[in-house]
C-alpha cells in the first residue's frame, strides 16, 4: 500500500459554487498527478476491467447516453466522452442526482486526473457535514487509483478497501483527509470553527462513531 501521508499531500482540493437551473450547487474538485500518460489514465476511467481494480465493479453501457451502475453505489447516465481528455456523467444515488466530470491533462512528465462533483446539497446537511461528506468518499477512490497505478497487478477489491479503512492506517487516512478538506473549506471562506466542527461530524460518520 502507498504511504498515507504522501497520498494526502499529493492531492489538491478546492470548493466552490455554481448556479444551475434548480439553484445554487456546491462544487467539490479533487485532483492528483500520476506517473503515467493520458491514454493510460483514459483507459483507467473508461475500461470496466480496470475500473473495478481501483474503484468498484461497474455494469451497463459506458457510451454517451448509456446507463451505468457501480456495484453497491451510484449509477447514472454518461453525458460526455471526449477521448482522452474528459468524461462526464450524472451521479444518482437514492433520490439524489448530482454530476461528475473527470478531466485528464498532461502535466510535464505526469498526467493530472481531476474530478469535479457538482451537487445540490440541502443546507441542513451541508451545515452539519460540509464538503467532507463528498470529499472523503472521493479520497478513497483516489487512494485506490494511486495504488492501482503503482502496482497494476494487485487489484484493490471492495473487501480489501473496507478492511484497510478500518485499520490504523485507514483511520489515519480518513482523519488526515478530513483535515485537508477542512483547510480547503476555510480557504473557500467558511468560518474556521464551523469548518472544524463539520469535519469532526464527517469523520465520526465515516468511522461509525456518529
Amino acid at each position: 500500500m502507498i504511504d498515507v501521508k504522501e497520498q494526502i499531500n499529493e492531492v489538491r482540493r478546492t470548493i466552490g459554487t455554481r448556479v444551475l437551473e434548480a439553484g445554487e450547487a456546491r462544487v467539490m474538485t479533487i485532483s492528483q498527478a500520476y506517473d503515467t500518460d493520458p491514454d493510460d489514465l483514459w483507459d483507467v476511467v473508461t475500461n470496466p476491467e480496470r475500473i473495478q481494480r481501483w474503484f468498484l465493479p461497474v455494469s451497463g453501457d459506458l457510451r454517451v447516453g448509456g446507463r451505468y451502475q457501480f456495484e453497491g453505489n451510484a449509477g447514472g447516465t454518461v453525458t460526455k466522452c471526449d477521448k482522452p481528455r474528459a468524461v462526464g456523467a450524472t451521479w444518482e444515488f437514492g433520490d439524489q442526482v448530482s454530476w461528475v466530470e473527470v478531466r485528464i491533462t498532461p502535466e510535464g512528465d505526469r498526467t493530472r486526473f481531476e474530478l469535479e462533483h457538482v451537487a445540490h446539497v440541502d443546507d441542513e446537511h451541508w451545515d452539519r457535514y460540509g464538503p467532507g461528506a463528498v470529499g472523503l468518499g472521493w479520497e478513497g477512490a483516489f487512494w485506490g487509483l494511486a495504488n492501482h497505478l503503482a502496482t497494476p497487478g494487485s487489484p484493490i477489491t471492495p473487501e480489501m478497501a473496507a478492511t484497510w479503512s478500518a485499520s490504523a492506517d485507514g483511520i489515519t487516512f480518513l482523519r488526515l483527509s478530513a483535515d485537508a478538506w477542512t483547510e480547503a473549506d476555510i480557504a473557500f471562506g467558511t468560518d474556521p470553527e464551523k469548518a472544524r466542527r463539520q469535519s469532526a461530524n464527517t469523520l465520526k460518520a465515516y468511522t461509525g462513531q456518529e
